[in-house]
């Protein structure tokens, strides 16, 4: 990301010079010496603190990531009365209300647009174009990599598994795919958006948080003859208890513009009470769409918005709404013996706890299991439903005598009706 900001400072140093004010690197500090970059004359250290405490600094772009370091250099930077520009979402939604509370107070410019979504000025877009608006809910497929991965899924037909190798492969998963199969990248970026769209602190805490490893080919096959796409959204709307935000795949409507946005590119979906609904798309990762946001940011700074630290969420009280006051539609895919009344029992159970049926998918086509046995997977579409009546139904399903596993359960994501879901 480093040499993606130093390569377009220096490519676009003529138009850059049109904000009326020079943008020059002067400083280039690294853990690890690249002297193969060609930093255009600036200084070179491997002592991050050079550059809070160097004259000719008056900006620090921190694109180093993990906590610790950045956090230190953000609140050197702060201390030395230098703006920092940023695209470490970590550092912001674990961190964020102390070192933006610590900015504001000494007027310090804080530039956070690279760190949620790459290159799509979704950051901009909440803060700048949007604030005449309630802002109701939005929804964003905000990891690259989760996206790829069930994107390949869905058109390929490979396995989780297969899909993960050939995205690590193409360089687009790390060798340790955690962060971003787990939801925890999506996670600490929805702690962000949710915090300036509804103007609350940022609470990574407080975000549910779900993987996609648990889903399978079978579902994501079935999932499109139910006319979805499985999405990794992460979804935060305004309730009247607070703030729900949510990590997890959805089943997603394929006439939804969102479930078209596949590979890896990022969406971000975000409804308005006076503009209605919104879409941004594009490039979430990589050099280039990084370096742009981070870019940007000093452009704005250029043009004399040293003052934007004011609009971050940085005070105040609110309360988070907890995943078990989620009400919408599930997928469930129940794996049950090839005998006749299985499918009775499973809608009795779902029937007990007040859950109706709104499409069924059932394989004559039965499939043996390890110990021998034959099981036919019944595939659910529910309506609404309480995320605890859910559970408890599915948790009684898995009970029954003819169910012979775990049930899996997805919920369904519906964003453009008027509650969100």
């Amino acid at each position: 990301m480093g040499r993606g900001v130093v390569g377009l400072l220096q490519r676009e140093s003529a138009s850059l010079a049109a904000t009326g004010r020079t943008l020059q690197l002067t400083r280039v500090a690294s853990r690890t010496p690249r002297p193969e970059v060609d930093l255009g004359g600036a200084a070179f250290s491997t002592d991050l603190a050079d550059l809070t405490a160097a004259d000719d600094v008056d900006v620090v772009v921190e694109v180093i990531g993990g906590e610790e370091d950045a956090k230190t250099l953000f609140a050197a930077a702060i201390a030395a009365n230098k703006h920092v520009v940023t695209a470490n979402k970590a550092l912001i939604a674990l961190h964020g209300n102390e070192l933006m509370r610590d900015a504001r107070r000494a007027g310090i410019f804080v530039g956070i647009e690279a760190a949620v979504a790459g290159g799509i000025p979704i950051i901009n877009a909440l803060t700048r174009g949007l604030p005449a608006n309630r802002i109701e809910w939005l929804a964003g497929i905000i990891n690259g990599t989760s996206n790829y991965i069930l994107t390949a899924m869905s058109e390929g037909g490979q396995d989780f598994a297969t899909a993960l190798r050939e995205a690590q492969r193409l360089g687009y998963a790390e060798p340790d795919p955690t962060f971003d199969v787990e939801g925890i990248d999506a996670a600490h970026k929805l702690a962000i958006l949710a915090g300036l769209a509804f103007g609350t602190p940022f609470d990574f805490a407080s975000v549910h948080v779900e993987g996609i490893a648990d889903v399978d080919a079978e579902d994501v096959g079935y999932a499109r003859e139910l006319g979805y796409r499985i999405k990794p959204l992460g979804i935060a709307r305004r309730t009247a208890r607070g703030v729900e935000a949510r990590v997890h795949p959805c089943l997603t409507p394929e006439s939804d513009l969102i479930a078209k946005v596949d590979g890896v590119m990022n969406a971000v979906q975000v409804r308005g009470d006076a503009v209605g609904s919104t879409l941004y798309v594009g490039p979430g990762a990589g050099a280039g769409p990084t370096a742009s946001a981070v870019v940007a940011d000093l452009v704005e700074l250029a043009r004399g918005g040293a003052d934007s630290c004011a609009v971050f969420p940085i005070e105040g009280d609110w309360e988070s709404s907890p995943i078990g006051e989620v009400s919408c539609a599930h997928y469930l895919n129940v794996p049950a013996e090839d005998q006749p009344g299985v499918f009775a029992d499973v809608a009795q159970t779902l029937g007990r706890h007040g859950i109706s049926i709104e499409g069924v998918i059932q394989r004559a086509e039965a499939v043996r299991g390890a110990r021998g046995s034959e099981w036919v997977p019944i595939v659910i579409l529910t309506d609404v439903v309480a995320e605890l009546d859910a559970e408890r139904a599915v948790a009684d399903i898995e009970k029954l005598a003819g169910v012979t596993g775990r049930v899996r359960r997805i919920r369904v994501a519906n964003l453009e009706n008027s509650d969100g879901e």
